[in-house]
């Protein structure tokens, strides 16, 4: 049995050391924002931040997780409420940007997208176009809604940066 901390919470997990943890967010604890996607770590869809950064949980063993914070698309709106102040936020702003401006069709690499570009915002507040695409190099959208995407991750900077 193995403990770890995801969304704030500590759960506990009966998975093996070496079970990537994708599975073990999917499987055992019934999470669907990490989704599989390529299984190589190429594509974004199974991304997670740990400690802040992000991460492929496709690759990710379990073992790599202990003792760090672990936090999925569910957990964004907890995190920037914590980060924030903003105890009435329902969705990250990342996230509410993203339904704002319909950047998503399938829905397949949101997560990964909106990981990555929280990542991101946490560290780069007013990122410019090319930071942006930096950032967000790696992570696949199959319906090619990228413009959308940036002018998302460009409206959420704004939220929160109270412009």
């Amino acid at each position: 049995m193995a403990k770890l901390r995801v969304n704030g919470a500590e759960r506990e997990v009966v998975s093996s050391a070496d079970t990537p943890l994708l599975y073990v967010l999917s499987d055992e604890l019934g999470l669907k924002g990490p989704r599989f996607g390529c299984g190589l770590a190429q594509c974004g869809s199974c991304s997670v931040l740990l400690d802040g950064a992000e991460v492929r949980s496709c690759v990710t063993p379990l073992e790599a997780v202990q003792g760090r914070s672990v936090t999925t698309l569910e957990g964004l709106p907890a995190l920037y409420a914590a980060e924030s102040g903003r105890r009435d936020a329902e969705l990250h702003p990342v996230q509410q940007a993203m339904i704002d401006v319909e950047a998503m069709q399938c829905g397949y690499c949101y997560n990964g997208m909106i990981i990555k570009a929280v990542e991101l915002l946490s560290h780069t507040p007013d990122p410019a176009d090319e930071q942006i695409v930096r950032a967000m190099n790696g992570h696949i959208c199959r319906c090619g809604t990228y413009p959308r995407i940036k002018s998302a991750i460009r409206r959420a900077a704004r939220a929160m940066r109270g412009a």
